[in-house]
């Protein structure tokens, strides 16, 4: 059923987002996508899957090979307590690996988009790509709660370098709104939505303690 509906919302040029949390719902999402790209292979859907807290590797591939966005939320993938406590006990020693497993992606070739479910989370970025290139919380954040969240890595395998979770939150989420031609990133005649920051990410031992210090819209000063 999920993949007629699918197959007739790109007959309809209908770009699709779905949410898909377990690996299960991964894998139901990966195949109705892959019908409604097989059906109509023509389209730039780039249709995109979020959130992806656990995809079992077999599935791993199938992003990059279909072209179907990795839509994902890193400031979750932390030792937060309640992870800990209640989320990893439930996946197993099986599934715990398989926890938002960004590097994986990247290594495989899977496009990124990130953002931050906000409201449910922060919408801060440098928050969220702090965790994703170290997978531990920021000391900027008072929701980063639990014994090793600051210096633990959850999974540090599934890590990602610094400059693509730059270019996923930028370039990336751009791309996925089909939006790359006007923003996304510093080209003469793009729109300019531009945020100065108070210090160097690439030389920040915690990322999440840089600042915005200017912030332009459209290439008008929004905040200074």
């Amino acid at each position: 059923e999920l993949s007629e509906i699918t197959t007739r919302l790109t007959a309809e040029r209908f770009q699709i987002h779905m949410h898909a949390v377990g690996d299960r719902a991964v894998r139901e999402c990966l195949d109705a996508l892959e019908a409604a790209i097989r059906s109509d292979p023509e389209f730039d859907g780039r249709h995109q899957i979020a959130h992806l807290d656990v995809v079992d590797p077999a599935d791993i591939a199938r992003f990059g090979e279909l072209g179907v966005l990795a839509n994902i939320q890193a400031l979750w993938a932390r030792r937060d307590k309640e992870i800990v406590e209640r989320k990893l006990p439930l996946l197993g020693p099986q599934r715990e690996p398989w926890h938002f497993p960004f590097g994986s992606l990247h290594r495989a070739g899977a496009r990124f988009a990130m953002g931050s479910d906000w409201p449910v989370t922060d919408p801060n970025p440098l928050w969220a790509i702090h965790t994703a290139v170290h997978r531990t919380g920021t000391r900027a954040d008072p929701h980063a709660i639990g014994d090793g969240v600051f210096d633990i890595p959850l999974q540090a395998q599934e890590a990602i370098d610094l400059r693509t979770a730059l270019e996923a939150y930028t370039a990336g989420s751009a791309y996925a709104n089909h939006d790359d031609a006007e923003r996304g990133t510093i080209e003469v005649g793009k729109v300019a939505d531009l945020v100065a920051l108070d210090s160097d990410v690439f030389a920040a031992a915690d990322i999440g303690t840089v600042r915005p210090v200017l912030t332009m819209v459209g290439g008008a000063v929004a905040h200074d």
